[in-house]
């Protein structure tokens, strides 16, 4: 298997040659790019790689995928399109306290408006996350992947795909992270519990001030670990 590493870089090579064929082929906006299975026989990678890449300009929105009809150049200048391809194909990889920081602002507004519009099947989502996370932590296993996913359920429930999208684009790098730095002990992952219960209670209630200041509190731990270690 390729260490994250190596796919960073495959990715980066196939953006760069994206770029250069909408450059050499003259794309407008709107124009619709080779399929992937063209551009996997091109750029000599996997389809899986192509999407990979696409799946980025397009979180970007560089580039727009229809269904069943392509992947078309976004309705931006040429001009700005490069050089936000360039920022991109520049970014270095965010440290662990990056990550962490990036998250706390993010779940922190997330959690309100999760307060403010959850439905009754984010409720269900909620419960049956908490679920899953209680279970690993009273059998003593690692649940990291379980809290996040309990986390990534409040995203959802906020209604806002675009923050929904951010956190999904940061949480396989934030349980590397997690597993590499052993960051929940045992206690920890024992008063997450409560903590999580106390976060759903809170949405639950429709609490906007309470379900943030639960969030806040949930985070404390995870914030003095970041700083103490960097």
């Amino acid at each position: 298997m390729l260490i994250a590493t190596e796919i960073q870089r495959i990715q980066k090579r196939i953006i760069a040659q994206i770029k250069a064929l909408i450059n050499n082929k003259n794309y407008e906006p709107g124009d619709k790019l080779p399929s992937e299975r063209m551009l996997a026989e091109k750029f000599e990678v996997t389809r899986s790689n192509i999407r990979d890449s696409i799946q980025t300009l397009e979180f970007y929105g560089l580039v727009k995928s229809i269904p069943q009809s392509g992947t078309f150049v976004a309705d931006i200048g040429i001009t700005a399109l490069n050089g936000m391809i360039d920022d991109i194909l520049n970014l270095p990889s965010p440290s662990f306290k990056e990550l962490v920081e990036a998250r706390i602002f993010l779940e922190l507004k997330g959690v309100k408006l999760a307060a403010l519009r959850r439905t009754e099947d984010d409720l269900i989502h909620l419960e049956n996350a908490l679920a899953a996370y209680s279970d690993k932590v009273i059998r003593g296993e690692d649940a990291v992947q379980e809290d996040l996913l309990f986390h990534l359920a409040i995203a959802k429930a906020s209604g806002n795909p675009t923050l929904n999208t951010f956190m999904l684009k940061i949480t396989p790098e934030i349980i590397t992270n997690f597993e590499k730095h052993h960051v929940c002990d045992k206690d920890t992952a024992f008063k997450g519990i409560q903590e999580h219960k106390d976060i759903l209670d809170a949405i639950r209630s429709m609490d906007t001030v309470e379900a943030k200041n639960a969030m806040k509190k949930h985070f404390k731990n995870l914030y003095q670990y970041c700083y103490s270690a960097y």
